[in-house]
């Protein structure tokens, strides 16, 4: 079926970049370097600690992007980040290491308009799910309980949880089914040209929305293979995009 064509009843989000971006915050991020420290034993200097953190991650991070795997938080920790260190200790903290790990870069905040597009669409008739590579489990889900938007997600897959990350299609298929649909009726909505879009296609997704801004779109290499179908700037332009399930007003889409 021509794309332009294609109905959609379901629409991904990605998080990282894209519907969660990082705020910075100095004290913030000092405050869990110190946590990182306490919570492995470690009466060293937290900063030194963590800069060799961030050398054992890059280590991971490797073995992820040429496997497609994604460790869990016990895993992460006994096995790539402080395998020297007590392992029961580590098995104990290890989920809350995570987090805490992740805060050290900076604060989590939701997207402009990013939780008001998930209500409006939700209310649009469209099934809502989110497929992200995330070393965390329980972050994403207390988060969506804090801000009142765990209702609308009928499917949530992180890659640390499926031990499986995009672009392997094994993580959107099973999104898919979880929602009851069939991935050419569904969109992604994510950041990343390479990533996303390959995931997107291999899985059969039968759209693929850009979310960046004009200052990165400018800099991006749009080709045949990473076109996305559409582009936005602002979560807030969803709403026109898809106006009723499983409508898409194809005529208001950007394209690079």
């Amino acid at each position: 079926m021509d794309i332009d064509a294609r109905e959609i009843d379901a629409i991904f989000y990605d998080l990282g970049g894209t519907l969660r971006l990082v705020e910075r915050d100095a004290a913030f991020e000092a405050q869990a370097r110190r946590r990182i420290a306490e919570l492995c034993g470690e009466t060293g200097d937290p900063d030194a600690f963590c800069t060799f953190l961030d050398y054992r991650y890059a280590g991971y991070r490797k073995w992820c992007f040429e496997t497609l795997r994604e460790a869990t938080e016990a895993e992460l920790w006994t096995r790539w980040l402080t395998p020297d260190y007590p392992r029961e200790l580590i098995e104990k903290n290890a989920v809350e290491l995570t987090i805490e790990f992740r805060n050290k870069d900076g604060r989590r905040v939701v997207a402009p308009n990013g939780a008001r597009s998930v209500r409006e669409l939700y209310a649009n008739g469209y099934k809502l799910g989110i497929i992200s590579n995330l070393i965390t489990s329980k972050e994403i889900p207390d988060w969506l309980k804090q801000d009142d938007l765990e209702k609308y997600f009928g499917a949530v897959l992180l890659s640390c949880v499926e031990g499986t990350r995009k672009p392997d299609p094994q993580i959107s298929a099973k999104a898919c089914a979880k929602l009851g649909v069939k991935p050419e009726r569904c969109a992604y909505i994510g950041d990343n040209l390479s990533r996303d879009v390959e995931g997107t296609r291999l899985a059969g997704f039968g759209m693929f929305i850009l979310y960046t801004n004009p200052q990165k779109l400018a800099k991006e290499k749009i080709t045949e293979e990473n076109r996305p179908d559409a582009i936005i700037f602002d979560f807030a332009e969803l709403k026109e995009l898809f106006p009723s399930a499983p409508q898409v007003a194809r005529e208001k889409t950007r394209k690079g």
